[in-house]
């Protein structure tokens, strides 16, 4: 007795043949989506890190490149007004170099509220800044910058000659916000001695 065994017909072959390649390509597919998505999402957590750590800087920045008061005297006492203004500086500690060209100033007071800068305007500054302690001889005209700890500077307001000529009378009150290029505020509260009888400078 002979037996005869059918394997499948040729069609039957193809067809899984087909099959087998779509579901490769489908898969192939699969793959390079998958590749894609996640380099998209290296280079998206790349960038947030990035920005991350920039406002991270910028926010300590904020918090520690700022001026400190050292001292505030009144000079220029004329009749029982002062018309000049010396508010001496340091950088603050673990605050980075400050640039006082960069620096504003906004002066709040009996006459009125200003924002000043020491940039020239209309011929003179709205507020001066000299060296009063500088080691190395960095501080100029043209850089401003306070870079060493024991480093002090002078900013010099005169309310008497900005202000239509009224200076700070006694017992008058203003306040000066000092702001660094990194946004970073001092605050230097003033409060004029009730009298200035027979002075020509005084502590403020």
């Amino acid at each position: 007795m002979t037996h005869s065994y059918t394997l499948g017909s040729r069609s039957e072959a193809d067809g899984r043949g087909q099959v087998g390649i779509g579901t490769l390509i489908v898969f192939i597919a699969l793959v390079l989506v998958a590749a894609i998505a996640a380099g998209v999402l290296i280079n998206t957590a790349g960038f947030l890190q990035a920005q991350s750590e920039q406002t991270g800087q910028e926010s300590t920045s904020q918090v520690t490149d700022r001026l400190q008061t050292v001292s505030v005297t009144g000079a220029n006492v004329t009749d029982g007004t002062i018309y000049r203004i010396n508010v001496t500086v340091s950088k603050a500690p673990g605050a980075d170099d400050i640039d006082l060209l960069n620096v504003t100033a906004q002066w709040s007071g009996p006459q009125g509220a200003y924002v000043l800068n020491e940039e020239i305007q209309d011929g003179d500054p709205s507020f001066q800044a000299v060296a009063f302690k500088d080691a190395d001889g960095s501080f100029s005209a043209d850089s401003q910058v306070i870079n060493d700890a024991d480093d002090r500077a002078i900013l010099i307001f005169e309310p008497g000659v900005k202000f239509g000529d009224e200076g700070l009378h006694e017992g008058e009150t203003a306040e000066i916000r000092l702001t660094t290029g990194s946004a970073s505020t001092t605050v230097v509260r003033i409060s004029a001695p009730r009298s200035l009888a027979g002075k020509s400078s005084v502590a403020l």
